[in-house]
């Protein structure tokens, strides 16, 4: 059973577990010390800073700093003092904002008052009513003045886990930014290697374009995935839940009430994931659509121009970007309806609960909460939002890489064969077809029951009208595919019994369409392969010829090549393919149609080239052009997927079949007949 796009993708991260598991560590490292900040500001508020509203002990003398000096007599706070030392009490309160002392301790909690130096504090169970003394400013200073270095030093710590969670944060970037591109490396890696894996008609079917944005727009999309959507998504998590764990701590009831938030994300992320998934498909294909539009535009733009079908070409592409418009424009109404606006609801509904939970007459000295629990509370609802619009923000990234990776993943899908370059020794060079059939739908066949025997040294031509099956004979021998009956014997081994590579390794194919690479005449003859060196490069294109231009190019073996050899002639780039071939050394050569699109005078060349390609190993020749055959040891006519003349150029035109009309109209007899 497959596995679904995320347990994919989950699994490609699991390959780099432990450097992710690393950067999760330093994370919650961070984040812990992070919101240490709002409870250690509780602690100021609450025990330094209005910590002084309470009952004092009068003490017999200044044993150490947290003893008060006033009017020559020394106090301590009620949480600081041994029972046993108190000589009396008194209470410091706060009535509007002023401070008073009074004479003996009362109860802190209930509606206070002050008239004509008595303050009244009013609970619903009784009434008390005691003198008190109105503090001056210099005077309370007294009793803020042993709190000083402990507020001090809670802010040094608090800034000290600022800078350690810094560093943890970097870490936490550094490592899982690393790997998310080891991740993505990896995935290129697999999806390009197996792009060599999957048969050829994959390429016929797919345009080179859609497959080249599923190599590079899509993978760059999980790239993004992993770099900062999964990233966002992990740290928001452990952040929402280290903020919940704070919240829980402060108060259960409210941070009960805060849960709502989790299923209010989940249900709008699942609403995201059906409609973004649907836009994003269309999105991705249409891209993909583009490409391929782009680039068949591209390398037929000669012939654009020369049909003037500008406008036409133009007109199809509008429609394709104006899909993709549609389609983004789609997307960007549902990220507009997720981001700031669904957050800003959240954030606000949560704050109408917080002020309807606690109420205006809840919050004070008599209150339920102190100031110190009500700014941290406030202060980690604030926070909390912050992940969760990184969430909401997100999904759009989210579902576009999920749609990517499984466009990514149907490719790697495609059933394919791995390589295998397993060195097999070189073939004599015998061919042997017993009663092939093959058809490239699997229905409509191309070929029919081809037998056909070529031993070891000979030239064996095919000729015949397009559409024949020259060319699929060609295809099933270089193993581009199989036939669906038949065997295809090498030296008497069958073919199938070989990985394609080991079929390959002992062949040479020159195209009628020559394609070079970017990159120097020398490199587009070696391959880079190092088993063959310059020296063996520069004698294969001397025994071909191409040293008669090269020797003229500034550069000479090393003159750059643009893509496809498009500063050269068709011969030259021919020349090349001859060359390249011919250094590989192949026991059986392949010649497509070779010297199909060139001119007599370079055919001259090549004709010369190919007498010292055909030396020592076994040639398939595919021609049009007779006259380049009439020396080949066998000539096999074909006509609608079946072999209907075969011999020698002289045995074929003394049977005056096929052949002999093929060689008449070329040699312009029958045109004089006609005349």
């Amino acid at each position: 059973m497959n596995k679904s796009t995320e347990g994919r993708l989950f699994d490609y991260a699991m390959q780099f577990k432990k450097i992710i598991f690393i950067g999760l560590l330093c994370l919650v490292v961070a984040v812990a010390l992070e919101l240490a900040g709002p409870l250690i500001a509780k602690r100021v508020i609450d025990e330094h800073i209005t910590g002084i509203e309470t009952t004092w002990h009068l003490v017999e003398e200044n044993d150490d700093k947290y003893t008060v000096s006033y009017n020559g007599e020394f106090y301590k706070r009620e949480d600081r003092v041994q029972s046993d030392t108190s000589l009396g009490e008194v209470s410091l309160v706060q009535v509007g904002r002023s401070y008073y002392m009074t004479e003996e301790a009362i109860p802190l909690n209930g509606e206070r008052s002050v008239d004509n130096g008595m303050i009244t504090v009013q609970t619903n169970d009784s009434s008390t009513q005691v003198k008190a003394e109105r503090l001056s400013v210099s005077e309370l200073y007294h009793f803020f003045a042993p709190e000083q270095g402990p507020i001090v030093g809670l802010l040094v710590l608090y800034v000290i886990l600022l800078l350690i969670a810094a560093i943890f944060q970097f870490g936490k970037t550094y490592l899982l930014q690393k790997a998310s591109n080891r991740v993505v490396e990896k995935m290129r890696n697999d999806v390009f290697e197996h792009t060599q894996e999957v048969p050829i008609n994959y390429y016929v079917d797919q345009p080179a374009g859609r497959i080249v944005a599923r190599i590079t727009n899509d993978t760059e999309a999980i790239r993004d995935l992993y770099e900062r959507v999964l990233s966002v998504f992990v740290t928001s998590i452990i952040y929402m839940a280290g903020i919940y764990v704070a919240l829980f701590l402060l108060d259960f009831k409210l941070a009960t009430l805060c849960l709502i938030l989790l299923p209010v994300i989940v249900l709008w992320m699942k609403i995201y994931k059906r409609f973004g998934s649907k836009y994003n498909k269309v999105v991705r294909s249409t891209v993909s659509e583009i490409n391929g539009n782009i680039n068949e535009s591209i390398r037929g733009m000669s012939i654009i121009q020369a049909f003037r079908k500008e406008k036409d070409t133009l007109e199809e592409f509008e429609q394709l970007n104006e899909r993709h418009f549609v389609y983004q424009k789609k997307l960007v109404k549902l990220s507009a309806l997720t981001s700031h606006n669904l957050v800003n609801v959240l954030r606000n509904m949560a704050f109408v609960a917080f002020i309807w939970y606690f109420g205006s007459s809840s919050i004070g000295p008599e209150g339920i909460v102190t100031a110190g629990v009500l700014y941290a509370f406030v202060d980690y609802l604030t926070r909390l939002f912050n992940p969760v619009t990184d969430i909401v923000n997100q999904l759009p990234l989210l579902e576009q890489a999920r749609v990517a990776a499984g466009r990514v993943f149907e490719l790697m899908d495609e059933k394919g064969e791995k390589v295998n370059n397993s060195p097999v020794d070189r073939y004599k060079g015998h061919v042997q077809f017993d009663s092939v059939s093959f058809a490239y739908n699997g229905k409509d066949k191309v070929l029919k029951d081809i037998n056909l025997v070529i031993e070891p040294g000979e030239t064996a031509a095919f000729v015949g009208h397009t559409g024949s099956g020259k060319s699929s004979i060609m295809n099933l021998l270089f193993r581009f595919y199989d036939p669906q009956k038949g065997i295809i014997r090498l030296d008497g081994i069958d073919s199938k019994t070989l990985s394609r590579q080991q079929v390959r390794s002992h062949m040479g194919i020159v195209l009628q369409d020559p394609f070079l690479f970017t990159g120097t005449i020398l490199s587009n003859v070696t391959m880079n392969e190092p088993t063959i060196s310059r020296e063996m490069a520069i004698n294969a294109l001397k025994a071909v010829g191409a040293d008669r231009f090269i020797e003229k190019l500034p550069n000479r073996y090393e003159e750059p090549v643009k893509e496809g050899g498009s500063t050269l002639s068709m011969g030259e780039r021919q020349l090349i393919s001859f060359a390249r071939a011919l250094a590989f050394d192949p026991a059986i050569l392949i010649l497509d149609e070779a010297t199909a699109n060139i001119d007599t005078e370079t055919e001259a060349i090549i004709q010369q080239g190919l007498e010292v390609l055909k030396q020592g190993r076994t040639t398939l020749v595919i021609a049009h052009r007779l006259s380049t055959i009439q020396q080949a040891d066998k000539i096999y006519v074909l006509d609608n997927g079946t072999i209907k003349e075969q011999g020698n150029h002289q045995e074929l035109l003394e049977q005056q079949g096929k052949y002999y009309q093929m060689y008449q109209m070329q040699q312009g007899k029958l045109a004089e007949k006609a005349v």
